[in-house]
């Protein structure tokens, strides 16, 4: 009876074609990305506008139903689809999709929750600006949700993560109250910041409806090269290398294993490899220059003739057209899709400090061959801003779904090891639910006693994503 009256109460708020209850129409809300865990909820429910999600909210609280934020739901820790008890609702933000303002002389571009990633890039494209937030889903995530796990991406090095890219929230609290903070300031030193509480807080402590974001001008070029080295630590080398030519300039530095473009290659064979022979590692590196294609070119061939002089990297290929540096990209951007052709593996999103990375992989590689003998690292990601998809997939020839069930054993490994080289376990994907339990042992105590009293005092009847994070 409850129940009823809440939905009807919902319809009437929001409309009912908004409010949905079939099992059909629902499904495509209620299992994650990665199609390993399916939910359950009581709703679907999509409000169109930030006063909508208000209305929404205070019917949840008045009623005491579960609220599960959910934006282009292409998170992997299953943070934004609902538990299997059927009891809450999922709170799509897709309609709030309007680009609400473009300020190119404060640098600033205000876009609601809803906005696919991509299209916020193209609304500031279009000003001749950029939003420098880029990460393989950008065509189907939301802003609203990268701000809600503090997405990082391939330009974090430069630019920071999504928390250093927004300047405003607009957030409707536990209570359905609504927060204006929707300032385009630099600087606003009057109190908490209230902004940092609900980033990266996955939904948890508020429902995020609008952002006031950072963007950039419009580098004059863009240039892409791909170096073969032999080792983690000679990537490093080139990294120094690079960050002491380039500053500012070197915009992108990822790290891939040979394993990796092995997997690229066979499942996506019409991708073009681009040395002769194979080698033990590859860097993917990038620079925006504000200056010209020529100065750029010309700081990239000395990066990379020093490199070779050096010994630091054994062959290189320098990009010389818009069309060549998509391809080198394309190599990196499709190894997480050919993992998932390859079978179920067992990811681990990681940081480091950047000079114990080299060591983390020997260590825990050998760690893992020890205990599992012959399964295979997939280890690539963004090595100037310290972060690994420190990915394992099981031997050739064996079980998938047997490996898969060491998982447990696997994440004590590695996190472990995470842990004694002064790194975490979620460097951007978040907590969860799947990594809720895990956090507990790496946290202290304390910090776990802060969170909960934070998580206690902004949503005290605990609607807000429950089971998540704590």
């Amino acid at each position: 009876m409850k129940n009823t009256e809440f939905l009807d109460a919902c319809r009437n708020a929001i409309g009912a074609a908004h409010v949905l209850t079939d099992e059909a129409d629902k499904a495509g809300y209620l299992t994650d990305q990665r199609q390993r865990f399916t939910g359950a909820a009581l709703a679907v429910v999509k409000p169109a506008d930030t006063a909508e999600v208000a209305a929404i909210v205070k019917l949840c609280a008045q009623f005491q139903i579960p609220i599960v934020p959910q934006g282009g739901n292409t998170g992997l820790v299953l943070g934004s689809v609902p538990d299997q008890s059927g009891q809450a609702i999922v709170l799509s933000l897709k309609r709030l999709n309007r680009i609400r303002a473009v300020d190119p002389l404060n640098h600033t571009i205000t876009a609601e929750a809803g906005c696919i990633l991509q299209h916020i890039q193209e609304a500031a494209a279009a000003e001749q600006t950029l939003f420098p937030l880029s990460l393989a889903a950008e065509g189907s995530c939301t802003i609203g949700g990268n701000l809600s796990t503090n997405a990082g991406g391939t330009a974090v090095l430069r630019y920071g993560n999504t928390r250093e890219l927004c300047l405003g929230l607009e957030v409707v609290t536990a209570q359905g109250d609504i927060l204006h903070g929707l300032r385009g300031l630099r600087k606003d030193n009057t109190g908490y910041d209230l902004r940092d509480l609900f980033i990266g807080a996955e939904g948890t402590l508020g429902v995020i409806t609008a952002a006031v974001l950072k963007i950039f001008p419009l580098p004059k070029a863009q240039l892409t090269a791909l170096a073969a080295v032999q080792a983690p630590a000679d990537a490093l080398r080139l990294l120094s290398l690079a960050q002491s030519r380039c500053g500012a300039t070197l915009t992108g530095f990822e790290l891939m294993s040979d394993l990796c473009l092995q997997l690229v290659a066979k499942h996506f064979p019409q991708l073009q490899f681009p040395f002769a022979q194979r080698h033990p590692q590859y860097v993917l590196l990038e620079l925006s220059d504000n200056e010209s294609a020529e100065h750029a070119s010309g700081l990239l061939e000395a990066v990379i003739g020093d490199a070779l002089e050096q010994d630091i990297c054994q062959d290189a290929v320098l990009a010389s057209s818009t069309a060549q540096s998509r391809a080198l990209w394309q190599l990196r951007e499709s190894i997480s899709s050919a993992q998932a052709m390859e079978g179920k593996n067992i990811k681990h999103d990681i940081s480091l400090p950047i000079s114990r990375i080299a060591e983390f992989i020997a260590v825990t590689d050998a760690l893992l061959q020890q205990h599992f003998p012959a399964c295979r690292n997939v280890t690539f990601g963004h090595l100037g801003d310290g972060n690994l998809h420190y990915n394992v997939s099981s031997p050739v020839d064996s079980s998938a779904e047997q490996f898969i069930e060491r998982q447990a054993d696997v994440n004590r490994i590695v996190h472990d090891s995470v842990d004694r080289m002064g790194g975490s376990i979620s460097a951007e994907h978040g907590l969860g639910a799947l990594k809720r339990e895990e956090i507990l042992r790496y946290k202290s105590p304390m910090e776990m006693a802060l969170m909960k009293t934070i998580k206690q005092a902004l949503d005290p009847l605990n609607l807000m994503n429950p089971g998540k994070v704590i």
